[in-house]
């Protein structure tokens, strides 16, 4: 499902924007939800108009009232540098589609070394079998990039930060010398979301966002965007309509939902998240914090200049602990459940190792590491719980 917008961008701020965009209380009958539409068949009303597709709506798959409800508000959410918005059913799904609607066969592909692992795993696995050729590299190259391009580069995909080792790419200096040699920019930006990172006025060309994470917020669907500009948006459009990608309406209609709420929750998790981070930085378990926000880290002149906030992601570098003892530290606290995922309400932990795939840099952290997602409880519940944890790590050394 796609859409586009070539109205003039409203002049709100985007809190405002994820509020009142998509509504239309009037042909709601009065309601100030748009509905869930649950449809596949258009009727139209004359053979002449079923020869011409004419019609706002001519096939479920290509969009329903629900659908453009929820697009209309990315694109307030995007900015002006948005030309439209496609929906995906997973983040995963968001990434492949756009891989597939810019590459070809014989194309080359380059790839943050600190992209989420399974856009990895479609690189190495799928873009391989037809023909794209990866090549990885250190999320910290900035404008060294140039080194990298061959003839045949067509796209560079970054994610920033990086959701486990949290590097933060400098995203204008690559931009520039992608766009310099004819290729495009393909942004994962799940960590901040367009309210806090708007990516395509930073140089991409496609943003892409696990809607699963923050724009759902509430840990209950599966769900993907891909927003593009002009330059992207027709390569886009087309891939979506030739794979056949689109999402289901409640998913839809529960993405939508999340957006409504969006500012006021991740400003929560950034305020917890950044208190915690700080809490974390002092603990004498903790070698090192893992985030962009903290002025410690070497990513924060980056994400102080391209970023207006954080949220409730990051990780850290424990000191070295034996396996059973982390383990420990796992088993005892009670409010950070285990699972892979993050962006909802609740927080969680789990331990992880870059270092079986990175390709082009060297994982080495020197010491066990955990990444934390802070939710929406009590920080300081949410301390006491990890205090008793660290206790637990420490008795089982």
């Amino acid at each position: 499902m796609s859409f586009s917008n070539d109205g003039p961008f409203p002049p709100q701020q985007p809190e405002t924007r994820l509020v009142t965009a998509g509504r239309d209380t009037e042909a709601q009958k009065g309601f100030v939800n748009p509905p869930v539409v649950h449809g596949s068949t258009v009727l139209y009303p004359t053979a002449d108009d079923l020869h011409a597709h004419r019609g706002e709506y001519q096939y479920g798959r290509h969009g329903t009232p629900t659908t453009r409800a929820l697009q209309d508000v990315l694109m307030g959410l995007e900015g002006p540098q948005c030309a439209g918005v496609g929906l995906a059913p997973s983040g995963l799904a968001a990434i492949s589609t756009a891989l597939l609607s810019v590459l070809k066969a014989g194309d080359h592909l380059l790839v943050c070394d600190n992209v989420y692992r399974p856009s990895r795993n479609f690189c190495n696995g799928m873009l391989a079998r037809y023909g794209v050729e990866t090549t990885y590299f250190d999320p910290l190259i900035g404008a060294g990039i140039e080194a990298l391009f061959k003839p045949n580069t067509r796209a560079v995909l970054v994610e920033a930060p990086g959701s486990q080792s949290f590097e933060m790419p400098d995203i204008p200096s690559i931009a520039a010398v992608t766009h310099a040699r004819g290729a495009l920019v393909i942004d994962d930006n799940t960590w901040a979301t367009p309210l806090y990172h708007r990516s395509l006025e930073q140089g991409v060309d496609i943003s892409i966002q696990a809607a699963t994470k923050y724009i759902g917020g509430h840990s209950d669907i599966m769900f993907g965007t891909i927003s593009a500009n002009a330059r992207a948006w027709p390569l886009l459009a087309e891939g979506i309509r030739l794979l056949g990608v689109c999402a289901g309406p409640d998913d839809v209609y529960l993405a939508l939902r999340g957006l409504r709420t969006l500012s006021v929750r991740l400003a929560q998790h950034y305020r917890s998240g950044l208190e915690m981070a700080r809490w974390l930085q002092a603990r004498p378990e903790v070698a090192r914090v893992l985030h962009p926000a903290i002025e410690t880290d070497p990513g924060h002149a980056i994400w102080k200049r391209d970023f207006t906030g954080a949220c409730g992601l990051f990780s850290i570098v424990l000191k070295p602990a034996p396996q059973k003892a982390v383990d420990a530290l796992l088993d005892t606290v009670k409010l950070f459940g285990m699972g892979y995922s993050w962006g909802g309400f609740e927080s969680l932990v789990i331990p992880f190792d870059c270092s079986d795939y990175r390709t082009a840099t060297k994982w080495a952290p020197g010491g066990p590491t955990l990444r934390l997602h802070i939710g929406l409880e009590s920080i300081d519940d949410l301390k006491a719980d990890l205090d008793r944890g660290f206790a637990a790590l420490k008795a089982a050394m």
